[in-house]
């Protein structure tokens, strides 16, 4: 086979850059390890920048999202028994959007489906070669049989542990990371939303977030410890321990019922440099990783995909090489951003397990400000709705 830009992953990040691509006439063909219902089925954050919320219209799958999504203009922030609100329009006039990362990855292979592009799912062994000269191809197994696509680029959109930062030489490459001492155990549950805003809450007993899908389910997390398991925490357990960490009035207008899907997500920072060799450009968690505290995961791989897209349009259509040589530059850039806010909304609301009571005292002083200083406010908003392109 023979295409333009072979896309490896078919998450979110390459399902859109591939529309994004295909609209414009630019060829693709998107290779995926899993099968389309596995990918259907994860269940990730729904938090949405301004800027992935452009891409999502510019890629023509914008219809359903309007109708269905929900506007948040602000967030509220809870401190043991008090809580404050940043209301993001008041502030700096912008809002963020709430619409499951599924419905995402859904709309986009609708999409792609109705346009007749080609997408290879439960594909095996994916490999990247020569993407240092001139002709790069990669080579996968599909039903037993060994397949190969020549190609002028290649778009690593597979995940931290996919093969294409891994292709790129130990040599060439610097990774910086920080593994946080704890991690997130989330619940979704048929059943309202506690409030109408996520809640954000640094307690005694650790950290927790109320969010949500729609107005009848609802996304909750608290933190735990690494060495927990699933089924060490009943639904029972769950509610009593989120109740504990909230402000006595939201607490007890919790709507609680049986979970209908429960994970334990671990916290890291990480990023890999350069995102770019030769003809591979990596996007997303292949490149990098960001706790999930303040919704940046999804939307600084859109950003990625903004940087990558519009190199590849200005090289087909105008010989301009400048955007891809760029590319990488220009997306850590961002990406560097994305991770310190990330860094520091995990630093703010959560208990760690050297802290000492210094540590707690500066905690408490940091959220006080936050929520006395307008200043500091607007500077929490800017980054939440997200930083221009």
């Amino acid at each position: 086979m023979r295409t333009q830009v072979v896309i490896v992953g078919g998450g979110p990040s390459g399902m859109l850059l591939g529309q994004l691509l295909h609209l414009n006439g630019i060829d693709t063909i998107v290779l995926e390890r899993r099968t389309k219902a596995h990918v259907l089925s994860r269940i990730r954050a729904g938090i949405l920048e301004q800027g992935m919320v452009e891409l999502m219209h510019k890629a023509g799958v914008g219809a359903r999202l309007e109708r269905e999504s929900f506007h948040h203009e602000g967030t509220q922030i809870a401190h043991n028994d008090q809580m404050f609100g940043i209301n993001f329009e008041q502030l700096i006039g912008k809002s963020v959007i709430l619409y499951g990362q599924t419905e995402v990855t859904r709309d986009l292979y609708e999409a792609r489906e109705k346009v007749g592009a080609q997408t290879i799912f439960d594909v095996a062994d994916a490999a990247i070669h020569d993407a240092d000269t001139d002709a790069p191809y990669v080579t996968f197994h599909k039903d037993g049989r060994e397949q190969r696509i020549d190609c002028d680029f290649i778009a690593g959109c597979d995940g931290f542990h996919g093969v294409s930062r891994r292709t790129i030489p130990a040599s060439v490459r610097t990774e910086y990371e920080k593994v946080y001492p704890f991690g997130w155990l989330g619940i979704l549950s048929e059943t309202p939303p506690v409030n109408e805003e996520l809640i954000y809450a640094n307690s005694e007993d650790g950290f927790a977030l109320c969010s949500m899908r729609n107005a009848n389910l609802s996304r909750y997390y608290v933190q735990c410890s690494l060495g927990d398991d699933v089924g060490d925490w009943t639904d029972t357990r769950f509610w009593d321990t989120l109740r504990r960490r909230l402000p006595a009035e939201v607490g007890e207008a919790l709507v609680t019922g049986p979970s209908i899907e429960k994970s334990i997500a671990p916290l890291r920072s990480f990023v890999s440099e350069p995102m770019r060799w030769g003809r591979l450009f990596l996007c997303g968690d292949a490149a990098h990783i960001v706790p999930p505290t303040g919704a940046k995961g999804l939307n600084t791989a859109a950003s990625d995909v903004h940087y990558l897209y519009t190199g590849l349009l200005r090289f087909y259509q105008d010989k301009d090489s400048e955007g891809l040589d760029r590319y990488s530059e220009k997306a850590l850039a961002r990406v560097w951003k994305a991770e310190r806010f990330s860094w520091w909304m995990t630093s703010l609301l959560h208990r760690f397990p050297d802290q000492s009571p210094f540590d707690v005292k500066m905690q408490a002083a940091e959220l006080a400000f936050l929520r006395d200083n307008e200043d500091a406010q607007r500077v929490l908003a800017t980054n939440y709705v997200g930083l221009p392109y």
